[in-house]
């Protein structure tokens, strides 16, 4: 199996992280409730922490958001829209090999956590629904749909009877991206690994992928 390469999304794709203009109240009460939901996690934190954060009072969240699950489904809103564009944008290095475009995927979840800490833990640790608002479904869709279509490319190389759902095939690997960032890659306690978080998802994923007839013994 050829080594996956090691993206980092804000490098590698030319995405810098995202970050208010001056003026910007609403965007700047994002990023600071994105940086306590990194530093505290998604229930360490205020309304009014938010909005000291952000070096406004805490009147003037409530112009913009409701509570803080609001304020939360934002950040988890922009962390899905930068996580498809990373997915994108990998799906399409990987061009016009399925093979090297399906990795590619699977290693971008792994860049977007260590590079988004808070979106990341807004969108998947803070017990927002996807289904909260329909621009956050959508976004979340989208996502999902970049890494579907990679599975679907690479399951053309698959004989029809012994072919599983692109979606099936799918969800296996975000299952194990997201297992391998839980567990190895966000320094979770008790749960230190002796391979680099990248090396565990290569390995996993080329596992899979044999089982599949998909890559040869020795690749």
């Amino acid at each position: 199996m050829t080594p996956i390469p090691r993206f980092v999304a804000a490098r590698t794709f030319g995405m810098p992280k995202r970050g208010y203009h001056h003026g910007n109240l609403r965007q700047a009460l994002i990023d600071g409730a994105l940086k306590l939901i990194e530093d505290r996690g998604p229930t360490g934190f205020t309304l009014s922490e938010a909005a000291k954060q952000a070096g406004v009072t805490p009147a003037a969240v409530y112009r913009h958001f409701e509570g803080r699950e609001d304020l939360i489904a934002e950040g988890a809103l922009q962390g899905y829209d930068i996580f498809a564009e990373l997915m994108e944008a990998a799906y399409q290095s990987g061009q016009p090999s399925a093979l090297k475009a399906f990795e590619a995927t699977g290693r971008a979840y792994l860049a977007f956590a260590r590079d988004y800490p808070g979106h990341y833990i807004a969108m998947f640790e803070s017990g927002i629904s996807v289904n909260r608002t329909p621009d956050l479904a959508a976004a979340a869709a989208r996502a999902n749909g970049v890494l579907e279509q990679a599975a679907s490319d690479l399951s053309q190389h698959i004989p029809l009877e012994k072919r599983p759902p692109a979606s099936m095939f799918s969800a296996h690997i975000w299952a194990l991206s997201h297992g391998v960032v839980e567990l190895f890659a966000r320094n979770s306690p008790g749960r230190a690994s002796p391979f680099p978080a990248d090396d565990l998802l290569e390995s996993g994923i080329g596992i899979y992928l044999r089982g599949l007839g998909l890559v040869g013994p020795d690749d």
